[in-house]
């Protein structure tokens, strides 16, 4: 099961959130039939969302994350509720480069290292929350940690990971934000900074040790306790009525134009591989009724 566990650590100065998501990944290489390379870059690019999206405390609140890279990829966008639930998708999910001399995914190279990413909080006022900062590499986690630290002005540590497997189908998949609290002791800071780049590759921990490892290799030496255990899953909220409030705004005229052609007209969502299909008498239904 995938999930969220939430931790704090040395009297609140640290909190850790770890996330493994094999299946909410593998879910999306299904459906979006991704390469792994594109696999790898929606992938963190989720984990990243969901964690963020289940810090929000807003009830109905939704964070969007989108990257806009000057790579193949053509952008990612993620999506979350503030459960952590989470969707998405890439511009090219075809996309898949060479490995790089260290044997690692070229995702940096497939998403561009020009660009930006732009993170959206709708908390349910009138305008959403906006913060956008530089792309650092393309590799999601360092563009990550950049956006907290510029943007939202919270000190912090982010590393992501896709293991996809032979068959293409994802192996293993997670991550994990670590975030240092205001008045944080320099010692604590240099502690944790040294853990993380001592501790084992990430997707070798998510695969063969799991997230109890990720806590005791980040946080060695400091006392911490678990606050929560948050199951998190792909979830698309498209709805039929949702996709005919998109059908109907394409205007009146662009609408009968479709309508005098006499075929049903079918749309599928973005984010999952549900279709909805209309036909002439259902769109002139909606031509009919605006509202």
């Amino acid at each position: 099961m995938d999930e969220i566990i939430r931790a704090t650590a040395a009297d609140g100065f640290i909190k850790m959130a770890v996330i493994t998501a094999k299946d909410t990944v593998e879910r999306a290489r299904v459906i979006h039939n991704c390469s792994p390379t594109a696999s790898a870059a929606l992938g963190r690019t989720l984990c990243a969302a969901s964690i963020m999206g289940n810090m929000m405390k807003e009830e109905n609140a939704s964070l969007t994350i989108r990257i806009a890279g000057d790579g193949p990829l053509a952008g990612i966008v993620a999506i979350s509720d503030h459960f952590g639930n989470v969707r998405g998708y890439v511009g090219d999910p075809s996309v898949d480069l060479p490995l790089r001399s260290d044997g690692k995914l070229n995702v940096g190279g497939a998403v561009g290292r020009n660009g930006t990413l732009t993170v959206s909080r709708d908390i349910g006022l009138k305008e959403p929350y906006i913060g956008s900062t530089e792309l650092v590499s393309g590799e999601i986690a360092e563009d990550i940690t950049s956006y907290l630290l510029e943007s939202e002005q919270v000190p912090s540590a982010c590393a992501l990971g896709v293991l996809v497997d032979t068959d293409t189908s994802i192996r293993a998949a997670g991550g994990f934000i670590v975030q240092l609290m205001p008045g944080a002791d320099e010692k604590l800071i240099s502690a944790l900074e040294e853990n993380i780049f001592m501790m084992d590759q990430l997707t070798t921990i998510l695969d063969e040790d799991g997230t109890e490892e990720i806590f005791r290799q980040v946080l060695k030496g400091i006392e911490y306790h678990i606050v929560s255990h948050d199951p998190v899953e792909y979830r698309c909220y498209c709805s039929r009525e949702r996709v005919a409030e998109a059908v109907r705004s394409i205007g009146a005229e662009e609408l009968n134009s479709v309508i005098l052609e006499g075929k049903d007209v079918s749309v599928s969502c973005q984010f999952c591989d549900s279709i909805y299909t209309f036909s002439p008498d259902e769109l002139q239904n909606l031509l009919n009724d605006p509202e």
